[in-house]
């Protein structure tokens, strides 16, 4: 093949770097120079140009979006730090409870004339991800996850034309840029009148459409979906100028090509807040994208640092959200389902409604005490909300003529499913059924056990345990490690394939820690962050199991009611068989690491960490800091022992100076740590 001459690779060069500048004019300014058919002949051109001389194919080239070949499963990525979720604000009321706590932890007084500066923007409901840039070249994107570790999804965010490929001039070595991926309200709906008319079934909501179309294995249908991206914060950033406030950052990344939510405003206090929400609040319908709040942020980052964070979210932003909303329709009939603890819980099924583009036919009515309260009734008709727009719910009976004309609903006195007697618990609102092997019971104890955040047994879902409990193949969770190969394959729609992926994920889920199997044991008060805490407590399954319920009741976080479930479910015979079969089918219950003792080598020391970690990340030191009996904290005051600085170290690093800190050097640091474990 001939080489390209130069003429040629100039002018691949000179349309490479004219496309990418009329995608930041278009997608980041929105201020298109071209029209969409002079950029398209462009990139003809330039596709032209690299299908004679593929050698001049670049990673960053704008005709690359179409990333590889499909990928057999996603790949992890850990998030050099964590992308925590945001608590809530449902009313004025508890934004201003907010507020009150950020000026307490920055010390500040509102009637001193002292007040914050906060950014507000719109909370954009869709996929969260993570970019990482390198010397200003696009090198990962992975998804949210679990805020520690994410699903890496380069090859489809590559196709997202709003994600630029490149940055421009002046790009940092390193750029974690955190946003949403989603659909534009105005794609959606075109996307949904076009496969109705191709008889196929439209997508629900712009949400889970967005992120059913990211996690496509194969980047062509990703490609084919008109998805968007922008940007409303950062991770680490390494090599970049030094920036004070979180409104620096949002300006710097546009320069460097970046799309950012808009419209953004800084409001300096909370009064300024609430005219901004108010002015947003009507035009939720007019905007590109889903919007369901208000992102409420401290700019000043130097505030940030103080205030830090609890384990899964920012004490410095919070979500303010607009009204659920709400829509009429008719109340057709209550059926009452079982739940996996035998709770009775009665679900009013409606006339089929579109409630903020989700189409609605189940509401739930919690229990016997809201039924009266609402005075609802079948035939009745009902204001109906999604509930923090996720979970639809009854609101309000609309009254009429005929409403005292229909008869009262009442929760039967027997399991709708099992027939067994229902008995509702002095002090509680919720019925149960009495029967442990009521199949509703089994059917949800078995759906738990397996679910992502316990055993994590992918490809038992719902339809499958319910053929599995029906045909008395699983009748707990013991059963599921007794199930052949010729057993699953038997199953409707159940293929020699998938029965095998199901047999090999149902063996790898014999090696989880401990907390996730107490976790998965379905004990009711018990969840992800108590079974953390029983299990690094106990250490064994063993010990918790034998543990008196005046000790777990003294377990910090644990309490009287959680330690009285514990005791009672650990001493019926059924679940002490369990456990015995679950050991002898090869479920491992490894011992969970205790907390350290008071005389742990690291015990009363607090550590902050700062900058970036050559051989080891922040979360992992952080770790081993708690397991020698110490305490990580996230931000440098007084009480702080020592100060890791790392390389870019910044206000914290000038901090501790100011406080006269001990500050030491990773090596340093891993010196105390080897000395510590020899002691």
């Amino acid at each position: 093949m001939a080489e390209a001459p130069q003429k040629v690779m100039n002018e691949a060069q000179k349309l490479r770097e004219e496309l990418q500048h009329h995608s930041y004019l278009y997608y980041v300014l929105d201020k298109p120079e071209i029209s969409d058919a002079e950029y398209d002949r462009m990139m003809r051109r330039l596709q032209e140009i690299e299908a004679e001389y593929p050698e001049l194919i670049t990673p960053d080239s704008p005709t690359q979006r179409i990333g590889a070949a499909p990928a057999a499963e996603f790949e992890t990525v850990p998030h050099r730090l964590p992308m925590l979720s945001l608590n809530n604000a449902m009313n004025e009321g508890e934004m201003r409870e907010w507020y009150r706590q950020v000026l307490g932890g920055l010390g500040l007084d509102a009637d001193a004339g002292q007040d914050v500066r906060f950014v507000a923007e719109p909370k954009l409901d869709g996929l969260a991800v993570e970019l990482i840039y390198e010397n200003g070249r696009l090198v990962t994107g992975a998804t949210r996850g679990d805020g520690f570790t994410g699903e890496n999804v380069t090859q489809n965010i590559r196709t997202i034309r709003r994600v630029p490929l490149r940055l421009r001039h002046g790009a940092p070595r390193l750029l974690e840029v955190r946003g949403e991926v989603f659909f534009p309200l105005r794609e959606f709906n075109k996307m949904n009148r076009e496969r109705r008319e191709r008889g196929e079934e439209p997508f629900a909501n712009p949400r889970n459409a967005a992120a059913g179309s990211l996690r496509q294995l194969d980047p062509k249908i990703t490609s084919s979906r008109p998805l968007s991206f922008l940007a409303h914060g950062f991770g680490t950033i390494e090599g970049g100028p030094e920036m004070p406030a979180y409104s620096d950052v949002t300006a710097w990344m546009a320069k460097l090509g970046i799309a950012t939510i808009k419209p953004t405003k800084i409001c300096n206090g909370l009064h300024e807040v609430i005219h901004f929400y108010n002015d947003l609040l009507p035009q939720r319908d007019d905007m590109l994208f889903e919007m369901d709040g208000l992102v409420v942020k401290v700019d000043d980052l130097s505030q940030r640092e103080r205030l830090g964070a609890r384990s899964r979210s920012p004490r410095y932003a919070i979500a303010w959200k607009f009204p659920p909303r709400q829509e009429q329709t008719r109340l057709e009939g209550i059926f009452v389902s079982v739940g996996r603890t035998g709770a009775l819980t009665p679900v009013a099924m409606l006339k089929r409604v579109n409630i903020g583009g989700v189409m609605v036919e189940r509401a739930t009515l919690h229990n016997q005490d809201e039924i009266d309260r609402l005075d609802v009734r079948e035939g009745d008709t009902v204001l109906v909300q999604r509930a923090g727009d996720v979970i639809p719910e009854v609101v309000s009976v609309v009254p009429d003529d005929k409403h005292e004309s229909r008869p009262k609903f009442t929760l039967p006195e027997n399991c709708p499913v099992c027939g067994s007697p229902a008995v509702r618990p002095a002090g509680e609102a919720v019925a149960r059924c009495t029967n442990i092997s009521c199949p509703a019971q089994i059917e949800g104890w078995i759906r738990h056990f397996t679910s992502r955040g316990a055993m994590d047994i992918e490809g038992v879902g719902e339809k499958l345990v319910k053929q599995l409990v029906d045909k008395n193949l699983v009748q707990n969770p013991a059963d599921l490690y007794r199930l052949t190969h010729k057993q699953l394959a038997s199953l409707e729609r159940m293929a020699d394939k998938s029965a095998a992926n199901i047999i090999a994920q149902i063996e790898a889920s014999k090696k989880q820690p401990l907390d996730r199997i107490v976790y998965a044991l379905g004990i009711r008060q018990v969840g992800e962050h108590v079974a953390q805490v029983l299990a690094r407590h106990f250490g064994s399954i063993d010990r918790l199991m034998a543990a008196p319920e005046e000790e777990l009741s003294a377990v910090h976080e644990i309490g009287p009611i959680i330690a009285q479930s514990v005791r009672e479910y650990f001493s019926r015979d059924d679940i002490r068989q369990l456990i015995s079969d679950l050991k002898e089918l090869g479920v491992e219950f490894p011992e969970a690491q205790a907390p350290p003792p008071q005389a742990a080598p690291f015990a009363g020391l607090t550590f902050v960490f700062t900058g970036t970690l050559e051989v080891m990340t922040r979360d992992d030191a952080e770790r081993l800091v708690a397991d020698l009996g110490g305490r990580a904290a996230g931000s440098v005051s007084k009480n702080t022992d020592y100060v890791v600085a790392g390389q870019g170290a910044g206000s914290k690093l000038a901090k501790a100076l100011q406080l006269g800190v001990n500050v030491i050097d990773e090596a340093a640091f891993h010196k105390m740590v080897e000395e510590a474990k020899k002691a």
